[in-house]
């Protein structure tokens, strides 16, 4: 009696224990690092996108995320290329706050979009994007986006045309040195509001004409293009914007 006393209770006592997960390093507690970071140049600025995480280094779930940070390197361009993970040759551009998200950063989900307008020609720019939580853990570090910034070229003229169901908006571009023309970027926004920093198509377009549908009568819209050109070095860089216009669909006949 008194075994199987003993029997059960050792039973007893492994189903309490139950069974444990694997251990999870505090440094795996902390945000994941942001992801297809980009930096590219769009007229006189360079143009900065990120995704922030959904998750922690350990692969769940993350909550009580409060913002990122943005490193940049600034660098001559015909300088060798620093070590693109090393962070001590960093500086703090920007500290960015979710909430309230400051009236420069456009968020579209969890893509988030904004200017450096702090840049010169002839400069390399690099940066690296670092999320942090309410209670200020710091996550990963990003990859390491980089841009030369260059003379942009010069924008198209830009025209547009109402029609009943559709707004026809129609491009000539300027001559290019040492460049060549990818296509071109549309953006719109309704009259008086701010332009959207994604443009209408999602790839460079090349045709001459592009029309735009779907849009709600009686409404006015503004629209800008920009060029994008590859330049002689394989730089991808977008021109300032075109004239602006505005346009609404015309009456039904």
């Amino acid at each position: 009696m008194r075994k199987l006393v003993c029997l059960l209770s050792a039973a007893v006592i492994l189903t309490a224990c139950g069974k444990k997960g694997p251990l999870i390093y505090p440094d795996m507690l902390v945000p994941a690092a942001p992801a297809d970071v980009a930096a590219q140049q769009r007229g006189v600025s360079v143009k900065l996108s990120f995704v922030l995480p959904s998750k922690d280094r350990a692969g769940r779930s993350l909550a009580g995320l409060s913002g990122v940070k943005i490193l940049r390197r600034d660098e001559a361009a015909e300088q060798s290329p620093g070590c693109s993970s090393c962070t001590t040759d960093y500086a703090l551009f920007r500290n960015l706050n979710l909430e309230p998200l400051p009236a420069d950063v456009q968020r579209y989900g969890g893509l988030l979009l904004l200017l450096d307008s702090d840049v010169q020609a002839g400069r390399r720019y690099t940066y690296r994007f670092q999320a942090f939580t309410k209670d200020n853990q710091e996550g990963a570090v990003s990859t390491a986006a980089a841009t030369v910034v260059a003379t942009p070229p010069a924008p198209p003229v830009l025209k547009a045309l109402s029609q009943p169901t559709e707004i026809y908006l129609d491009l000539s571009g300027i001559e290019l040195r040492e460049a060549t023309l990818v296509g071109y970027n549309l953006y719109r926004a309704v009259k008086g509001e701010a332009f959207s920093l994604q443009p209408l198509n999602r790839e460079p377009f090349s045709a001459s004409r592009y029309v735009d549908q779907g849009l709600e009568r009686g409404v006015i819209y503004s629209y800008a293009a920009r060029s994008m050109v590859r330049l002689s070095s394989g730089s991808m860089v977008e021109s300032a914007a075109s004239n602006q216009v505005e346009a609404r669909l015309t009456d039904d006949e």
